[in-house]
């Protein structure tokens, strides 16, 4: 008896963004660059709300957006996935490899910030922003990346605790996880991400420090980190 045996395709990459972010930044157009270079198909996409996406940034909710996510990968992404998360991504990819567990066989995770509205921003609004939020449900906030406010409503922060995750069971993902943070990183602490490599049960979860490193870990180092934390995910499958 004589076989050949087939080469497994890699999976796929989908990369969730982070909030009030779209599908044009840094990350995601060096992905569109790498993952055809090492035969792996790759999906991007804008939450309603944002980027090129039609509706209003100001009436998503992170139910929203995580319907969202999961019709994108539902309906466009084929197969086996690796998903790569940035900021409010990584907590979008956490709930897919939750609820889409036999497909997702790996994470990474930039800068994450899972349940992000209750635990970072919730206990950090001024004075001002809460008085506006209970007058008018809404708060605009200084962006910390342009001159740009955006807002910030009451119903977001409420609905989102419906969606908390680190406080639940610990996250079973597949494959392995890799997580990359900044030490200098301005919205999301070190604690916040060493509680997220903490909650996950993988093959391998592996937090790098990037020192030095901001929020959107977008230099070419920093890009060429998120490169390597694939091929090793890819490699370890």
């Amino acid at each position: 008896m004589s076989g050949v045996s087939a080469r497994a395709e890699p999976p796929g990459i989908l990369f969730c963004g982070g909030f009030h972010s779209n599908m044009d930044g840094g990350k995601a157009e060096f992905l569109s660059r790498f993952c055809p270079d090492h035969g792996m198909a790759f999906t991007r996409f804008d939450y309603r709300g944002h980027g090129l996406s039609d509706g209003d940034f100001a009436n998503g909710t992170i139910g929203d957006w995580y319907e969202d996510a999961k019709l994108v990968f539902d309906r466009v992404c084929e197969g086996s996935q690796i998903v790569v998360g940035s900021s409010m991504g990584a907590w979008m990819a956490m709930m897919l490899a939750r609820d889409r567990a036999a497909r997702v066989k790996g994470l990474v995770l930039i800068a994450p910030a899972p349940d992000f509205t209750q635990t970072l921003m919730l206990p950090a609004l001024p004075p001002e922003a809460r008085a506006a939020l209970d007058r008018d449900g809404v708060w605009y906030r200084p962006s910390e990346f342009d001159d740009d406010a955006y807002p910030i409503t009451r119903r977001l922060i409420e609905e989102s605790a419906t969606h908390a995750i680190l406080d639940g069971p610990k996250l079973s993902v597949a494959g392995p996880v890799r997580i990359l943070h900044g030490t200098a990183d301005e919205v999301v602490p070190m604690a916040h991400a060493e509680r997220v490599a903490a909650h996950i049960d993988a093959s391998s979860v592996d937090l790098e420090i990037v020192d030095g490193g901001d929020h959107r870990l977008s230099t070419d180092a920093d890009l060429a980190r998120l490169g390597r934390a694939i091929a090793e995910i890819v490699q370890g499958l």
